[in-house]
């Protein structure tokens, strides 16, 4: 189902003009906050296969999240590198220091392979930076901020997310922090093993008219919503391919970032930095989640298409993927029953929804 977008979001993402400096000055931008060079890129996973490919050789060994997107996964291949995957802890979603250096054992790799560690700061939440900074320097390896969930989030220790890694990646994907529907950007922080070409064809018409027309479908499919209509609508939509589901916005180092959406992407980071105040981004643990989506979706709220139904999302993907599900039990157990609020309600309109979530938490695994 479609995110909450407000008219004035609708008619923002329409009408917006972008030119050429609205992408010098995004980078400008991008370059000063996270103090390195910043390249636009088509979507997040073209920019974070960037980042993999700039630091890392083919054949390298990268640790990641045990529960995360396919984006992740495909950037990973794209950068010809091979993922060990580190469980998780129910309380944050993101990998400790005992989950990374269980990864490390059971890794098929080779340990010499192992070069790197991405983090990704599950939902927002933030890991132990300085713990698992100490484990990185133990095993040498190089860490890769991807903030998608994180731009604007701050680190324990007081570091924003993006400044302490040799590079960081962004996604501006739909339900994103920063939310232009498509476009990402990569900040490479130190001096890289590879010079990787930077995006230099435009996008396609096709993504750009997507990019142009989703909030507005978006809002008019919710509009639908008391009718049962907008999931619907939204499923005709992407059946005729006007919507593209987040997933299937595939990786493209080829790809530039549409100018408007660069316009609109430094206008939300200079927002945010305004602010102060970060959108919503929580998450619960229910006994009988499919249960629970079907009380949520008589109230007018759809989480369903959301974070997981499977460690590795979308599901659809998930066969593509080798993944240890031995090795990672948490990651297993979590996306079975996890519920997670997207960041595009503000938090008043949200309390129906979280007081149907608190009937039916799971005590034990919270």
């Amino acid at each position: 189902m479609a995110a909450t977008y407000r008219l004035r979001d609708v008619f923002r993402q329409l009408f917006t003009v972008g030119r050429q400096k609205d992408c010098d000055e995004l980078c400008a931008y991008l370059k000063e906050r996270y103090e390195g060079e910043a390249i636009l890129c088509k979507n997040g996973r073209s920019a974070l296969a960037i980042a993999l490919k700039s630091y890392f050789d083919t054949g390298d060994a990268i640790i990641v999240n045990g529960f995360t997107c396919y984006a992740v996964y495909e950037a990973i291949q794209a950068a010809g590198l091979t993922p060990v995957f580190a469980d998780i802890t129910k309380e944050d979603l993101n990998f400790d220091v005992d989950t990374l250096e269980a990864a490390i054992k059971k890794a098929q790799a080779p340990r010499e392979k192992i070069r790197g560690i991405i983090i990704q700061n599950s939902l927002g939440n933030p890991v132990s930076i300085v713990a698992i900074e100490q484990f990185a320097k133990k095993y040498n390896l190089s860490i890769i901020e991807d903030l998608a969930h994180c731009a604007g989030v701050k680190y324990p220790d007081g570091r924003e997310c993006g400044t302490v890694g040799v590079a960081a990646a962004f996604s501006f994907g739909k339900d994103k922090v920063i939310d232009t529907i498509s476009g990402g950007a990569v900040v490479l922080r130190t001096p890289v093993k590879h010079r990787i070409k930077a995006p230099s064809v435009a996008p396609r018409p096709s993504d750009h008219l997507r990019a142009r027309f989703y909030p507005w479908f978006g809002w008019s499919c919710r509009k639908l919503t008391a009718l049962h209509l907008g999931g619907i609508r939204m499923k005709i939509l992407v059946a005729l391919h006007f919507v593209e589901k987040s997933a299937d916005n595939r990786l493209d180092l080829r790809r530039k970032i549409s100018k408007f959406e660069a316009r609109l992407a430094l206008r939300q980071f200079k927002n945010l930095r305004k602010s102060g105040e970060l959108p919503i981004r929580e998450f619960c643990l229910v006994k009988d989640r499919d249960a629970v989506l079907k009380k949520l979706a008589k109230a007018g709220y759809y989480f369903d298409g959301l974070w997981y139904k499977q460690p590795i999302s979308p599901e659809r993907y998930y066969q593509k993927i080798d993944f240890p599900e031995q090795d990672c039990p948490t990651a297993v157990l979590v996306a079975e029953h996890v519920i997670n609020f997207p960041n595009y309600y503000r938090r008043s309109d949200l309390m129906p929804a979280i007081n149907i979530v608190r009937e039916h938490l799971w005590e034990e695994a919270k």
